[in-house]
């Protein structure tokens, strides 16, 4: 727990409801929503789209979503699968006729149909009180008037400002320069269209205006998408997967997702005596990062559409797969024999959970893959699109091969952790690849190391990157561990910004008491009544 003498945050408790996000009026805006009337879902789908607009870098109406709700009578969690397609008339045959070996991440061919908007309509009308137009209308209200923009969010706009080309510099630039902290940043155009959709329904973006407006820019940037491909996007619902880590339930969603990845390495770290290591020292940033290596491997072979996927993740996820892979770890030796991969992998994204009075809890996750998507936007309306095609594996016959209406690969993963008549915890780990390892590292935080959700939360993270081999830290960790990491054979490097984000709401299903955590590493918070 904070111990008060210096920097930091102690968990945040509420007897009546919660939101955790990674912008304050992202959180106010969700808690409005439930003051309103609303229940968590329409909170929860009211303060994503409002952090379009507070981080548009990171998530868009362009965009993806995933999410799990849990049924406070029953228990049951339900998952929504919101990731778009490639056009149909896309496949890898194509671009390897062209030359190229993995899908440029500013390539018009990265471009996936946004699912964002039929994930929202489809939560708001299975789970919700309200409909989507009152639920749109705080981000109308942003949208309209601007948003103040964020240090964290500027430093973003200064690193990946110059992604930004076509429409896309229009819409998301000031005067050509990117936007400033404690500058405005409105987007009167998406405004617009998000009054369409509030007064139309979800058929104003898949077949409407704005649906004409992003099919005439990408046709005219040389796409192959098709009116159809918007008219066909659709969510779906999905079961949930888990494993037991010492007590505790994991819960991820399945393929196309990186659930999976989660699930395996917290079974490989399982195998380990993790609570009987120093927290923050060299044995235990080795072990994970062994660890991730085998797992993000595991996911690179296994994880592409959900299409025949199951036979796959059972397989993955088995004990003879986790014994196997753990008894290659080497506990006082790294290993260097790194998978490349030549598909994309994400930087960043942003996560929202939502606990209302009646414990509806929901997790969601929200982004337009690398900071900006593709860097293009559509050139009426200003809708910024995703480049999670870039995702995708050109390699023939590959699990994750692009083929025309497949989902790619997603590193998009909201989480739950349940201890039985204990507590449940809807959570998230922003980062791009990082989210597996984060969430299987804030697992073990909690598990091996008796931590509170904040203390889980802000201490120091470390990733081996599955595509360079090389194990970045936070500066939370010592010299003393970077250097015992470099004489165990790492190729150690010093992250030059946090890692990603968390979020998390813990329910005691006892006292019905709500305790939240918010990173640091962002500018959000944990906010009840």
């Amino acid at each position: 727990m904070h111990h008060y003498s210096g920097p930091g945050r102690s968990v945040a408790f509420a007897a009546g409801a919660m939101c955790a996000t990674s912008h304050p009026l992202a959180a106010m805006t969700a808690l409005d929503m439930l003051k309103q009337g609303g229940n968590a879902v329409d909170a929860a789908v009211a303060g994503a789209a409002v952090l379009g607009f507070c981080e548009p870098m990171m998530c868009g109406l362009g965009g993806d979503v995933f999410a799990m709700v849990r049924d406070p009578e029953t228990g049951v969690i339900s998952g929504l699968n919101g990731s778009g397609r490639a056009p149909m008339g896309l496949d890898a045959a194509m671009l390897r006729e062209q030359g190229l070996d993995a899908i440029p991440l500013d390539s018009i061919h990265s471009v996936t149909a946004p699912g964002a908007v039929d994930a929202f309509d489809k939560l708001v009308r299975a789970y919700g009180r309200l409909d989507l137009a009152a639920v749109l209308q705080p981000a109308i209200h942003y949208a309209e008037n601007g948003v103040p923009v964020c240090h964290r969010s500027a430093l973003d706009w200064k690193e990946f400002g110059p992604r930004l080309q076509g429409a896309g510099r229009k819409h998301y630039l000031r005067q050509g320069e990117p936007y400033a902290a404690g500058s405005i940043f409105a987007s009167p155009a998406q405004a617009e269209a998000l009054r369409l959709v509030a007064r139309h329904g979800r058929d104003a973006f898949y077949a409407g205006e704005i649906m004409q407006d992003m099919l005439d820019t990408l046709r005219a940037a040389g796409g192959c998408h098709t009116a159809d491909d918007f008219a066909n996007t659709a969510a779906t619902e999905v079961e949930p997967i888990r494993i037991n880590y010492h007590g505790h339930d994991l819960i991820e969603l399945p393929p196309n997702g990186q659930g999976a990845t989660a699930l395996l390495l917290a079974k490989i770290l399982k195998r380990f005596d993790i609570s009987r290591l120093d927290p923050n020292g060299a044995e235990r940033v080795h072990l994970e990062a062994e660890a991730t290596r085998l797992a993000y491997g595991a996911r690179d072979r296994f994880i592409g559409d959900a299409a025949g996927a199951e036979d796959r993740v059972r397989h993955m996820l088995c004990d003879e797969t986790a014994d196997t892979l753990a008894d290659l770890i080497d506990p006082r030796r790294a290993c260097r024999d790194v998978d490349q991969r030549a598909e994309a992998l994400h930087r960043d994204t942003v996560y929202i959970c939502v606990v209302d009075e009646d414990r509806l809890a929901v997790s969601l996750i929200y982004s337009t893959f690398w900071p900006f998507g593709s860097g293009l936007a559509s050139a009426r309306f200003g809708i910024s699109f995703q480049n999670r095609g870039a995702g995708f594996s050109l390699q023939p016959g590959h699990v994750n091969e692009l083929k025309g209406g497949r989902r790619p690969l997603h590193t998009l993963i909201p989480g739950f952790v349940e201890k039985a008549g204990s507590y449940a915890m809807p959570f998230g780990v922003m980062g791009g690849p990082f989210q597996a390892t984060g969430h299987a590292h804030f697992l073990s935080n909690l598990v091996d190391f008796g931590m509170d959700i904040q203390e889980a939360i802000d201490g120091p993270r470390s990733f081996l990157d599955p595509a360079t081999g090389k194990l970045a830290l936070e500066r939370g960790y010592s010299d003393d561990v970077a250097v015992r990491l470099t004489e165990m054979g790492h190729e150690v490097t010093r992250a030059p910004v946090g890692m990603g984000g968390a979020q998390a709401i813990r329910i005691d299903l006892k006292t019905k008491i709500l305790e939240g955590g918010s990173d640091p590493r962002k500018d959000g918070l944990a906010l009840g009544f």
